[in-house]
C-alpha cells in the first residue's frame, strides 16, 4: 500500500487505480506401473538302504569200524555227527519324499490426477480529496 499526501494545496486531487485479470492453470499427472513375477520350486529325494547277511555252517564227523574174524566173529561200530546251521537276514528300507510349488502374480497400477485452476480478480482504489478529509475506497472481487 502506498501513502499519498496531497498536502494543503487547496486543489482538488483525484487518484484512481484499477486492475483486473484472469488466471488459468492446469495440472495433468499420470503414473502407470505394471509388473509380474513367477517362480517354481521342486525338491525330490529318494533314500534306499539294503542289508543282506547270510550264514551257513556245516559240521560232519564220522567214525566207522568194521572187524571180521574167521571164526564167524563180526564187529561193526558207527558214530556220525552231522550239524548244519543256516541263517539269513534281509533288511530293506525305501523312502521317497518330494515337494513342488509354483507361484505367479501380476499387478497393474494407474494413478491419474487432473486439476484445473481458474481465478478472476478485480481490484480498484480511488482517492478523492476536495478541501476536506480524504476519502479512501477499496474494491475487491
Amino acid at each position: 500500500m502506498s501513502d499519498f499526501d496531497a498536502g494543503d494545496t487547496g486543489h482538488d486531487v483525484d487518484y484512481g487505480h484499477y486492475e483486473a485479470g484472469q488466471e488459468h492453470d492446469a495440472l495433468d499427472q499420470l503414473h502407470q506401473a505394471h509388473g509380474s513375477e513367477a517362480d517354481a520350486h521342486s525338491q525330490f529325494g529318494v533314500y534306499e538302504n539294503d542289508h543282506h547277511a547270510q550264514e551257513s555252517t556245516d559240521f560232519s564227523q564220522g567214525h566207522h569200524v568194521e572187524y571180521d574174524q574167521p571164526a564167524a566173529v563180526h564187529f561193526e561200530s558207527d558214530d556220525y555227527t552231522n550239524y548244519s546251521h543256516d541263517a539269513s537276514v534281509d533288511d530293506h528300507t525305501f523312502a521317497a519324499e518330494g515337494s513342488e510349488s509354483s507361484h505367479q502374480a501380476e499387478f497393474g497400477e494407474l494413478d491419474a490426477l487432473q486439476s484445473r485452476f481458474d481465478a478472476a480478480f478485480t481490484e480498484g482504489t480511488e482517492l478523492h480529496s476536495g478541501g476536506g478529509e480524504p476519502h479512501l475506497g477499496v474494491a475487491d472481487k
